[in-house]
C-alpha cells in the first residue's frame, strides 16, 4: 500500500517539531500586547459599541477609567460596562446581555486554547519529546 504522504517519517517529524517550536516562538513574543486587541475583538463580537469621547462630561468619564480593564458602571438606573483603549482613544460599552456574550464568548476561547495546549503536548508525546528533543539526549 503506498503512503499517502510522500515525505519520509524522519522528515515528517522534524517538520512537525519545526512547526511546534514556531508556534512556541510566536506564542512567547508579545503575549501581553495581544491580549489587549484579543479582548477588543470579543467585545465588538458580543456586541459592545465603541465610542470616542467627544463632550466634556464624555471626556472626564473617560478619563476616569481604568486602561484595558473591563468595568461596571451604574448609571441612570442601568448596568454598563465598559473598557477603555486610551491608546486609540476609544471607550467599549455594553449592557449586560453583551457582557454575558463577551463571558461565554471568553470561555470557549480559553477551552480552545486549552485544546490546543493539550494537542500539542500530545504531538511532543507522539515525537517523543521529554524535554531534550527526539535525539535521545538524557
Amino acid at each position: 500500500m503506498l503512503d499517502a504522504n510522500p515525505l519520509p517519517m524522519k522528515s515528517r517529524k522534524f517538520s512537525v517539531l519545526s512547526l511546534a517550536f514556531l508556534v512556541a516562538a510566536i506564542g512567547l513574543t508579545g503575549c501581553a500586547s495581544l491580549e489587549a486587541p484579543n479582548t477588543e475583538s470579543l467585545l465588538s463580537a458580543a456586541g459592545f459599541k465603541t465610542k470616542t469621547p467627544s463632550t466634556p462630561r464624555q471626556i472626564a468619564f473617560y478619563n476616569n477609567l481604568a486602561t484595558f480593564k473591563l468595568q461596571r458602571h451604574a448609571i441612570k438606573g442601568q448596568v454598563v460596562y465598559t473598557y477603555a483603549d486610551k491608546k486609540n482613544q476609544l471607550v467599549y460599552f455594553g449592557d449586560e446581555k453583551a457582557y454575558q456574550h463577551y463571558k461565554r464568548l471568553a470561555l470557549k476561547q480559553e477551552i480552545a486554547e486549552d485544546q490546543i495546549d493539550a494537542a500539542e503536548m500530545n504531538q511532543d508525546t507522539a515525537l517523543d519529546w521529554d524535554g531534550w528533543g527526539p535525539w535521545g539526549w538524557n
